[in-house]
């Protein structure tokens, strides 16, 4: 998906792990561009994708989407596990961009519903101003034991 403005939406490849090891690192994330192409191989091999957010330079943003089978719903559900965008290319578009292209490549794989995972608080306010309803509580573990 290529606006008029030079940006393009698209699958990430693992040629973009470079540049997504400095989006994340700006948001507190820190991985290695090896590992991180291994992963983006690995998305697109599953049930899912990361969609990269490129305009001249490294990418501006990213969201990393998922779909996935559950016993109360006849089609899959579609997740957005991150949603991301760089500090300097906020307030630009870039964020609904990626959501439209999302809920695209949800479409596609046959999902019915689109959520977002959500706990930044601007995060919520963002979902909330793009039409998402706010449905329920999450809760996380480990799965191994630390020590």
């Amino acid at each position: 998906m290529k606006s008029r403005y030079g940006l393009e939406i698209r699958a990430a490849t693992a040629a973009e792990a470079p540049g997504l090891v400095e989006l994340l690192g700006a948001a507190g994330v820190v991985v290695s561009a090896r590992d991180l192409a291994e992963r983006i191989e690995a998305l697109a091999r599953g049930d899912g994708t990361a969609l990269v957010a490129l305009e001249w330079g490294p990418p501006s943003g990213v969201a990393v989407l998922h779909w996935y089978r559950t016993l109360t719903a006849a089609r899959p559900v579609a997740q957005i596990a991150m949603l991301l965008v760089g500090p300097d290319a906020r307030r630009r578009g870039i964020g609904r961009m990626l959501i439209k292209a999302a809920a695209q490549a949800a479409r596609v794989a046959g999902c019915e519903t689109l959520e977002v995972l959500a706990e930044a608080e601007d995060l919520r306010a963002f979902c909330a101003a793009t039409g998402f309803a706010e449905a329920g509580a999450r809760f996380a573990r480990g799965l191994r034991k630390k020590g």
